[in-house]
């Protein structure tokens, strides 16, 4: 046992010095830990590591990805000693910190400290929903824990508490979090900037608590997870190391994030009984892994395929729900479910998504998500009742006042096969974007709907308007976002997120009523920008998103009316699916033989300079007074379009 816990120690230090960087003080202080939880608590599978059924194990503390490649080498995942002797090099599969997609094992893109945690919390929630929906007496076929091991660092970001204050609250009883107690972060000692007392916060929170007073203590670690699986609450076992144990910077911030070197390393070796080469591992060591891990979770997972055959045969509908979420295998067709609103009929973008939403999760069993404690606003809300300890079963989460967290949380649900979906102000994805951003990073479909979308938002003011957040978003690599001007318009952005596989959707919503104009099909809406409304020989383009659509249609009837000036209106629900189109088609919604083309929206101007040489839009922030007010006197009118860009 103390010779596969140095493999996992020493590989560690090999990765760190080959790649003459990285962090190997928790490498040194948490392997016991990693050895215990992997060769004797986790259920997974290295040779099929997608199995639906396993515990999930997301390292919050991230930088320390050196100390996971080494067991998911150890515990016969396919990472290889070559992976790990490339480690942090470019193209590797041992990236600096963990990336989901990158590296079987790896459940989750972590290194942002808190999100880890964050995403783990998620992940729980998903699989007690789950659990609660799909197991019967005799058939468990949901039946997992979710296990993070976080730093100090981790728990001093406001995400992390947001997150766990959640969990206790909503009774994750299956969420166990090891928390690598060392006393020490990158600038100093943890008291040179924190005196919390972590015992009692955790209680505060809704925790089970457990301390072990040494991370070398295998039996107390052991016998705290056994307590912590038995527990009605999420657990926290706070574990004491010493970050860099045996090194010659043991017990200080110089052993955080820097390699010990070679002579160091070679001397360490020596002393701790572990005379090989560098990426060297005996036979012993594997023998040891494979058999405490293979053997029993191979028959478990033989005995889940022959519950889940067992349970097709007697509960056909519901297996063909679960099979569903754990191929990721939706396919559906809102048409189908929502009938079109009447031409000339008028609703705020919100109001249709809430609609939309509530008769989409009908027939969508893994479609789960809520709002931060805007649902009255957003109506962005789930069906079935609210999530809480006492009714799992039910779909609508009451994130509470925790933007942050619902935002990682929902990134959590999404990596556990979840259609899960956020709802908040616009102004607010401020707090959220550190995860969105992680949600385009791994490729996952993570939905966050947005409403209160422009300084129509009025009397709140400029705290709440927001100006610079759809183009922030929009130059995010690898995300998708929707501004739609009608209902029409919202339920195939709806469809368009619940269809997407690899990239996180954005879908940005008024708070004002705006009037149905027209009814766009959805091939036509996926393809990022049409034509609204043409007329033939016409002198000008006018293209506008959102609520915006229906004042380029107005100031388009009032130029004919009064100018005898023939415009086109094309609107663009998606900039990004725009520019993936062919020239073809883009010269054939805004040619470049039109010079006068002039881009409408409230929001910053600078990516409308792409399409248009003329823009109207928002160069300051906003104010406060009845919406129409506002938008009025920063010019967004039929008049003002009119003499400022055809005078």
């Amino acid at each position: 046992m103390e010779k596969s816990i140095n493999a996992i120690r020493f590989l560690g230090l090999d990765m760190t010095n080959a790649a003459s960087s990285g962090h190997p003080g928790i490498v040194l202080g948490a392997a016991p830990v990693m050895y215990q939880l992997f060769t004797k608590h986790l259920k997974i599978n290295p040779n099929a590591p997608d199995w639906f059924d396993r515990d999930r194990f997301v390292l919050s503390a991230g930088h320390g990805s050196a100390l996971l490649y080494a067991t998911l080498h150890l515990s016969g995942f396919d990472v290889s000693k070559e992976d790990m002797r490339h480690f942090r090099h470019l193209d590797s599969n041992t990236p600096g910190h963990p990336e989901f997609g990158d590296t079987p094992g790896v459940e989750a893109t972590t290194g942002p400290l808190g999100q880890g945690i964050s995403m783990a919390v998620g992940m729980a929630l998903a699989e007690k929903n789950l659990r609660a929906r799909f197991n019967q007496d005799d058939l468990n076929i949901v039946d997992h824990y979710t296990y993070t091991l976080c730093g100090d660092g981790d728990l001093q970001e406001g995400v992390a508490l947001e997150s766990m204050a959640l969990a206790g609250h909503l009774g994750l009883e299956r969420l166990i979090v090891l928390f690598d107690s060392n006393d020490i972060q990158l600038d100093g000692p943890t008291e040179d900037a924190t005196s919390d007392d972590i015992e009692a916060k955790v209680k505060s929170m809704g925790f089970d608590y457990q301390k072990i007073d040494d991370a070398n203590d295998i039996a107390a670690l052991d016998q705290a997870i056994e307590t912590a699986k038995k527990t009605d609450k999420p657990s926290f076992i706070e574990i004491k190391s010493i970050i860099g144990l045996g090194s010659p910077v043991a017990g200080t911030s110089k052993a955080h994030g820097a390699p010990i070197g070679k002579e160091a390393t070679d001397a360490m070796r020596q002393e701790m009984g572990y005379p090989y080469d560098a990426f060297e591992v005996p036979n012993e060591v594997y023998d040891d892994f494979n058999k405490k891990i293979m053997p029993k979770n191979e028959k478990a997972h033989i005995y889940w395929q022959e519950t889940m055959d067992e349970y097709s045969a007697r509960y056909p509908k519901a297996f063909e729900a679960i099979e569903q979420i754990i191929n990721r295998s939706l396919n559906i067709n809102l048409d189908d479910l929502i009938a079109e609103k009447e031409l000339g009929s008028s609703e705020a973008t919100r109001a249709s998504m809430g609609d939309i939403i509530a008769k989409a999760q009908k027939h969508i069993p893994e479609m789960i998500g809520g709002s931060a404690d805007l649902s009255g606003s957003t109506k962005v809300k789930g069906i079935d009742g609210n999530f809480t300890k006492e009714t799992p079963k039910g779909r609508n989460i009451n994130f509470g006042v925790r933007e942050h967290a619902m935002a990682a949380i929902t990134n959590g649900m999404v990596l556990h096969h979840m259609k899960a979906f956020a709802g908040g102000f616009f102004i607010f994805s401020d707090y959220m974007k550190p995860a969105i951003r992680l949600a385009a990073l791994m490729e996952i479909p993570s939905t966050f709907i947005f409403t209160h979308d422009s300084v129509a938002v009025g009397e709140d003011g400029p705290t709440h308007e927001p100006i610079e957040q759809l183009s922030m978003f929009r130059t995010m690599p690898n995300i998708n976002v929707y501004r739609p001007c009608n209902h029409t318009e919202v339920k195939h952005a709806l469809r368009a997120a619940l269809e997407e596989k690899h990239r996180p959707s954005i879908i940005v919503l008024t708070r004002q009523g705006v009037t149905l104009t027209h009814h766009p099909d959805y091939a036509t809406f996926k393809k990022g920008a049409y034509i609204v409304k043409d007329h033939k020989d016409f002198e000008a383009i006018l293209i506008a998103t959102g609520s915006e659509v229906e004042l380029a249609l107005n100031t388009q009837a009032k130029l004919a009316d009064e100018k005898g000036i023939k415009t086109r209106v094309v609107a663009m629900p998606s900039m990004e699916n725009f520019e993936k189109q062919s020239e073809k088609y883009q010269q054939s919604i805004i040619p470049k033989t039109c010079e006068k083309r002039i881009a409408i929206e409230l929001g910053s101007p600078h990516l409308w300079y792409r399409y248009a040489r003329d823009v109207l839009g928002m160069t300051t922030f906003g104010k406060s007074g009845k919406g129409s007010d506002v938008v009025k006197s920063f010019g967004f009118t039929p008049e003002n379009i009119i003499d400022k860009f055809f005078s």
